[in-house]
């Protein structure tokens, strides 16, 4: 158990992450005041893209009031650089970006981040 982190805001007691930047965003993300519950999305919440399908790593609720966007769908990346993702990732988080336009209103938004600092510059 020792990709698991203990958590306080994660909807469950621990959380296990997938790389180190996803541990790092975890312990950010859980000390924050800003947020008010999380999750790892787990590997059945696809979004259908032409070139497979997708699946986020987190869903964020924000405290009300604190933030522009109060719900986050995020993508963890250990580069922000387009150029270092695989042509069908980066198809899909194309495709996500689209549909999360289409079905969200603006307190819900979907993005690409590479740390916590990068999630609070998208949703201030």
């Amino acid at each position: 158990m020792s990709d698991a982190y203990p958590t306080d805001r994660h909807v469950y007691d621990y959380v296990i992450t997938d790389s180190k930047t996803e541990r790092k965003f975890v312990e950010t993300l859980d000390k924050s005041t800003e947020v008010c519950v999380y999750a790892k999305l787990p590997k059945a919440f696809s979004i259908p893209t032409p070139v497979g399908n997708y699946n986020p790593d987190w869903a964020i609720a924000f405290n009300q009031g604190t933030v522009k966007h109060v719900f986050f769908v995020a993508e963890t990346k250990g580069s922000m650089s387009s150029l270092e993702l695989k042509k069908i990732e980066a198809a899909k988080i194309d495709c996500a970006r689209k549909f999360f336009a289409r079905i969200t209103s603006d307190n819900v938004k979907y993005d690409v981040v590479d740390s916590y600092e990068r999630l609070m510059e998208l949703v201030q």
